[in-house]
């Protein structure tokens, strides 16, 4: 009995291995790995399936033999999304966990590291991140240094590849977690004493914002809920993922607002090619939606918000700003609008988007019109 418990144990963690490896395993890689007979590789299969120790991943079909995995080596990640956005040479990185303790530790750290990473901020769970594309060296190791940061990220065709180092608590995270994450096309990873090194592979997803203004009523509605409800729509979109929404007060003086005058922006990351699909169909869900006539719509592609679009956020705040205006200023900026006089806010929805919210939800607070995001290290706590 003892023989057979120890054989049991070698088959299985070659099992295990494999799985970690490739994602799954054949009977043709247990008799090689162990060296025995296939008669033999595939009893011990069948055994640890009916154990519920193995899984079937593929049934045979034709030529391709059956794939098997081990549910032991399939652990759940802490990491929900792991996907990133390119605006020319600049890549935002969207980090999605489970627990907003693991997104503090990972932003900490990350702003710690330095490296590569030029802003870090956290709302929740999520982390955000802002780099420009290229290499540095980052300080990994025991207290006081960081335990991970980003070194690189490079282009490669369609994708992204962000270049790891880690040690600890982080290094399980990339060589057991990272590759189970939505958005996440590979993970390589190795060894030097130590520290892992990993390179982690996503698609360059094109960002869009959506700003949103005057779609409500002085008896129902609100664009709040409106701009939330079609988050939500876009995310049931094949290729789209959701990263956030956002309220913003513009210029409480104005004397056609229905409250107390505020607009809303989201934000989603997209396949190329698919910004016309999650345009027409934003713009078919605000226009049935709303309880307004003069409900407004502006698109952006990318994340960068130069000081000039900034400086139009500002004076939405203070001014009243004409639709013709608006919209001359949206096209200097390569910003699509539609609507009615509600594009006015919806452009400064989108002019005030990348802010921390004790900025957007004080139409008082000053903005700063400074320079392209992102202006600075610092981690916002959410």
């Amino acid at each position: 009995m003892r023989g057979v418990i120890q054989k049991r144990r070698e088959y299985l963690h070659l099992m295990r291995a494999c799985t970690l490896e490739h994602g799954y395993f054949t009977v043709t890689d247990i008799q090689k790995g162990a060296l025995v007979p296939r008669s033999t590789a595939q009893d011990w299969i069948h055994r640890l399936l009916d154990e519920g120790c193995v899984v079937i991943r593929e049934r045979k079909m034709g030529r391709n033999p059956a794939r098997y995995a081990a549910i032991s080596a399939l652990p759940s990640s802490a990491c929900r999304r792991i996907f990133t956005t390119i605006d020319g040479d600049r890549v935002e990185i969207h980090h999605d966990c489970m627990s907003s303790a693991n997104a503090a530790f990972c932003a900490y750290h990350h702003s710690h590291a330095g490296g590569i990473i030029e802003n870090v901020s956290r709302d929740g769970t999520l982390i955000r991140e802002w780099a420009r594309l290229g290499h540095t060296d980052v300080d990994i190791g025991l207290h006081p240094s960081a335990a991970v940061g980003v070194a690189g990220i490079e282009r490669d065709g369609e994708d992204l590849i962000q270049h790891i180092r880690c040690i600890g608590g982080p290094a399980y995270s990339l060589t057991d977690m990272m590759s189970h994450a939505e958005g996440v096309c590979d993970v390589h990873v190795q060894r030097s004493g130590d520290i892992v090194e990993g390179s982690v592979r996503t698609r360059a997803l094109t960002h869009v914002i959506v700003g949103i203004d005057d779609t409500d009523n002085r008896e129902r509605g609100a664009t709040f809920a409106l701009a939330l409800a079609l988050l939500q729509h876009l995310e049931t979109m094949k290729g789209v993922l959701p990263i956030s929404h956002h309220v913003a007060m513009l210029n409480p003086a104005v004397t056609r607002k229905t409250a107390g005058n505020s607009c809303s922006f989201i934000e989603v990351a997209i396949q190329p090619g698919a910004y016309a699909r999650v345009k027409q169909r934003s713009i078919d869900f605000v226009e049935d939606e709303s309880l307004s006539p003069e409900w407004g719509m502006a698109f952006k592609q990318g994340f960068m918000i130069p000081p000039s679009l900034r400086s139009y956020g500002e004076r939405a705040r203070h001014e009243l700003i004409a639709r013709d205006e608006a919209s001359a200023i949206a096209a200097e900026h390569e910003i699509e609008v539609y609507g009615g006089q509600g594009v006015v806010g919806a452009l400064a929805a989108i002019a005030l988007s990348g802010l921390p919210h004790e900025i957007l939800l004080r139409a008082e607070a000053a903005v700063p019109v400074v320079s392209l995001q992102p202006a600075g290290k610092k981690v916002l706590q959410g």
